[in-house]
């Protein structure tokens, strides 16, 4: 355990798959958290799954013991019969427990089923819900019954639970009598790419394109986008940006309805410079989802100064103000038919994308999300 500096907290953070990491948005907000921390003189210990990137193991990075100041620490992972997130989490919270920190800070459901082992040792433990994990398509009977038991564990033992989103504040008030607090996710400010690899990759050109980009799972909507694009038949392509995550059969399912579709464009899992090259040359940018948490991809799609469709739910909603326009998850032609609106208005997509970017880094700040964060490791009650 490295020193902390004076007025430093040591801080231990589990739950995610892997940081530096792309894999989800979890792992996006931990590597943020994380480093920022470390960059204000905390002493942050991040607790990674052992086993291959999600998306394949043609994606995996060199494995670190630090990055940018935050002390990498590997945990044993079972990585068969979807075991990987039970497992790591365990022996996560057991390090944990047996470590010396102020805080240790659980991100999502699931692993909070693992709470109590670092708070029987008097730890202060802090838990984000990302989302309600156990409403997502992707999961079985049993890992259902294992994130919901996450929650309740959560509910009972966690000293502070951190939501993204005030529909899910509500839900914990309804649901177990449970006050949590509100800390969105952030984003920074960024400078836009020239098309260079995209162009060379995938042919596409700035403006040519819609995109969709993050995870292939069932709850983001994709299929319901790529039904609305073959319907709407807009004189741009559609690209789905993104892996699977446990998923493979339904990125399967996703290509063979796409299949006589030549302008819908997949491109895999995406990270670097090509990210960076699709946000900054989308027409506009489209997130179809039932589920969210506090969507990520949004955040960073308006960031890059885009306009935004995105699906009814507040929390998709809740972000782009009006910086973008809103269909009817329920009703596929509603979709298609906010594509063809706006593939025939550029002036109204230009209206939407010249305020986006201020808009979202002004609202959603990493500096004040991570300054109300460690003052909840702080609280006492």
């Amino acid at each position: 355990m490295a020193p902390k500096k004076d007025g430093g907290l040591r801080i231990a953070m589990l739950g995610h798959k892997r940081i530096p990491s792309r894999e989800g948005g979890v792992e996006i907000v931990v590597t943020e958290l994380a480093t920022r921390m470390a960059a204000s003189g905390h002493s942050v210990s991040c607790y990674n799954r052992k086993g291959h990137h999600v998306s394949g193991e043609e994606f995996d990075s060199e494995r670190l013991t630090e990055y940018k100041g935050v002390r990498i620490k590997s945990v044993f992972t079972v990585r068969k019969g979807g075991l990987a997130a039970a497992s790591s989490s365990f022996f996560a919270a057991l390090k944990a427990a047996f470590g010396i920190y102020d805080a240790v800070h659980f991100h999502a459901e699931g692993p909070c089923a693992m709470i109590w082992l670092p708070k029987f040792f008097g730890k202060r433990c802090v838990a984000t819900v990302h989302g309600l994990d156990h409403q997502r398509a992707k999961w079985g009977r049993f890992a259902s019954w294992y994130i919901r038991f996450g929650e309740k564990c959560a509910v009972r033992f966690a000293d502070e639970i951190i939501v993204l989103s005030e529909n899910v504040r509500e839900y914990f008030l309804k649901t177990y009598n449970r006050q949590t607090v509100f800390i969105p996710n952030g984003v920074s400010a960024v400078e836009k790419k020239r098309a260079d690899e995209i162009i060379s990759r995938f042919g596409l050109a700035e403006g040519e394109y819609i995109l969709y980009l993050g995870r292939l799972v069932p709850e983001k909507g994709v299929m319901r986008l790529i039904e609305a694009f073959k319907k709407a038949s807009p004189e741009k392509k559609l690209v789905i940006a993104g892996g699977s995550s446990d998923t493979d059969e339904y990125e399967k399912e996703l290509k063979a309805a796409a299949k006589d579709c030549p302008d819908i464009v997949f491109t895999g899992f995406v990270q670097g410079r090509l990210l960076e090259e699709l946000f900054s040359n989308a027409y506009f940018y489209v997130l179809p989802s039932d589920v969210e948490g506090m969507p990520l991809s949004l955040l960073e799609a308006m960031s890059y100064g885009n306009c935004c469709l995105v699906s009814d739910i507040p929390e998709c909603t809740s972000v782009i103000g009006d910086c973008g326009v809103v269909f009817d998850r329920d009703k596929t032609d509603d979709l298609k038919n906010q594509l063809q609106m706006l593939c025939k208005n550029p002036d109204i997509v230009r209206s939407y994308a010249s305020k986006s970017a201020e808009y979202v880094c002004n609202k959603y700040n990493w500096d004040d999300v991570v300054y109300q964060t460690v003052e909840l490791y702080r609280k006492r009650k």
